[in-house]
């Protein structure tokens, strides 16, 4: 059998989202918008869930609705869920936060020193922002000043591209992966 397919090299990335950074991969996720009030949907907390965590681990839910709370039972994870916001989020390091933004009555760079410090090496931040409201970079300058590092940029798109057709998406959510690297540090010190 002959493979007559011309196959092509992946473009070189151009820019910077934020100078001196390597290109950082954009994911987008085909999954519903959120409710209003909401910051995620149903299936963006399963997605985070499942791509993120793995089953036993600790998730920190600061996100308003309870859409991450199903998708961590659901998929036998544990966590501090909503109460985290009144309580605090206890001593167990996590292996994810997920968090709306902006957040309100917080310093960014404070809230992620304390996600950095309540996180397992290699944990990660995911900070979720509506599409139209928030630059992307004043959240990455933030999480890098703390001490985390940029992993992954996630747009989530009501209308998925399709394969030979010219598609705009609909994108409603950009999703920031943060990381506490395995060796502690996040790069950003």
């Amino acid at each position: 059998m002959t493979d007559n397919t011309n196959h092509h090299s992946a473009p070189v990335p151009i820019g910077d989202v934020v100078p001196g950074d390597v290109p950082v991969p954009i994911t987008v996720w085909p999954v519903p918008a959120p409710r209003r009030g909401d910051t995620m949907s149903n299936a963006m907390g399963v997605r985070l869930v499942h791509n993120l965590t793995h089953p036993g681990e600790l998730i920190v839910d600061l996100a308003d609705g309870p859409q991450l709370a199903r998708a961590v039972i659901a998929a036998s994870r544990r966590s501090h869920l909503q109460a985290a916001r009144q309580t605090g989020w206890g001593r167990e390091p996590a292996r994810l936060i997920v968090t709306g933004w902006p957040l309100d009555g917080l310093v960014p760079v404070e809230f992620f020193i304390r996600c950095r410090d309540a996180l397992l090496p290699g944990g990660c931040v995911a900070v979720l922002l509506s599409h139209d409201v928030t630059a992307p970079v004043d959240v990455i300058i933030a999480a890098k000043t703390a001490g985390l590092s940029y992993l992954q940029h996630i747009v989530a798109a009501d209308r998925p591209p399709r394969r030979g057709q010219e598609t705009l998406l609909d994108i409603h959510t950009d999703v920031l992966i943060m990381t506490l690297s395995a060796a502690g540090n996040g790069g950003g010190r």
